[in-house]
């Protein structure tokens, strides 16, 4: 396992340092981070298009990082994934994700949205990156909770359509030898493990359809968030370090009643603030061998966001875990071979 790294998203401001990537890199190191995840949206962290036609670019880009003693982790297209399927409930909401001259037409924007993927492919590949983090999208989200009655075929609608939207992008992310790692996030079509499964299978087991593990989401859905790792572990290619909580009482639970945040049950929270057993979850992919990034990803209601960053590259650190490479008993084993196998055995006779 690689890290700690951090989201750079979540700490874009209009002011110095965090208005520029070689200023955030600069606080990120000063942070004890070894990675910076980078969203692709903004291009006062890089340029989507220039870093997917341009090589030199991109070995600009990892050379600023380099300086500041980082790596990049991922780039990240959350926002521009998310935009490949919206419902038309969601049209004026999400607009915002896209330029101004694709607002209002949703055809146009998904053509964008698609455009800037197979871009990220390229750009990821010349970066010398293997994963890559986004979202799905959601044609059948406002019909999650099944009130009133879903018409049949409803869902395997909604699916087959997200399936014939991603395969070709998968395809092409393929092609550049990257992993699409899709973070399992309510709002998306795809936010659990059960609706994982409905589309890895309608794209055929597609080797690039993967997850970027955040267990934070799953708490929300009060979903086993370490038996998931045990069911998808061959899947999970990318990993959000972020906390959460969950607080149910007499007047809400997990859909949070329309509150603000902060008066939700479930409640994101600054590293080592929620419930989550992080010390499991790192036990576990240094079990099944993962081998990506720790990035921290801060959301909180509570906490400020410096004070969080300070705090998350520690908490990070201190959970990673080095592979043992003998066993703890190895001290009491002795020299063996099959003859001395089938003595013991009492099979030499």
């Amino acid at each position: 396992m690689k890290g700690p790294a951090v989201f750079l998203a979540q700490f874009i401001q209009d002011k110095a340092p965090f208005n520029s990537f070689d200023g955030l890199c600069a606080w990120a190191a000063g942070h004890g981070y070894t990675g910076v995840q980078l969203p692709t949206n903004d291009l006062r962290i890089m340029d989507l298009d220039k870093a997917a036609k341009s090589k030199t670019y991109c070995d600009e880009l990892s050379g600023i990082a380099k300086t500041h003693g980082l790596m990049i982790s991922e780039l990240s297209t959350h926002l521009q994934g998310q935009l490949v399927a919206v419902h038309p409930a969601y049209d004026k909401l999400f607009d915002a994700f896209a330029p101004p001259m694709y607002r209002g037409k949703p055809k146009a924007r998904t053509s964008w949205a698609v455009q800037q993927m197979t871009m990220a492919a390229q750009a990821s590949a010349y970066l010398g990156l293997s994963a890559h983090v986004t979202f799905s999208g959601g044609l059948a989200w406002p019909y999650v909770y099944p009130w009133p009655q879903r018409p049949k075929g409803l869902v395997e609608e909604a699916f087959n359509e997200l399936a014939e939207r991603w395969m070709p992008i998968l395809d092409v992310f393929d092609e550049h030898g990257v992993d699409v790692c899709f973070e399992l996030h309510p709002g998306e079509d795809l936010h659990d493990g059960a609706s994982f499964d409905r589309f890895l299978d309608l794209c055929e087991e597609h080797p690039r359809l993967c997850i970027n593990y955040d267990p934070s989401h799953f708490v929300l859905q009060q979903m086993d968030y370490l038996q998931f790792i045990d069911l998808y572990d061959d899947r999970i290619k990318a990993f959000h370090v972020k906390d959460a909580e969950f607080n149910p009482d007499g007047t809400g639970g997990v859909y949070g009643g329309f509150q603000d945040w902060v008066d939700r049950a479930g409640r994101f929270r600054s590293l080592g603030d929620g419930e989550i057993d992080f010390g499991a979850i790192f036990s576990k992919l240094t079990q099944y061998g993962y081998e990506g990034w720790a990035v921290l990803e801060w959301e909180c209601c509570i906490k400020d966001s410096e004070q969080g960053a300070a705090e998350g590259a520690p908490f990070i650190q201190s959970h990673m875990i080095r592979s043992t490479e003998r066993a703890f008993d190895d001290f009491a084993g002795g020299t063996t071979d099959t003859q001395s196998n089938r003595k013991i055995l009492g099979l030499d006779e």
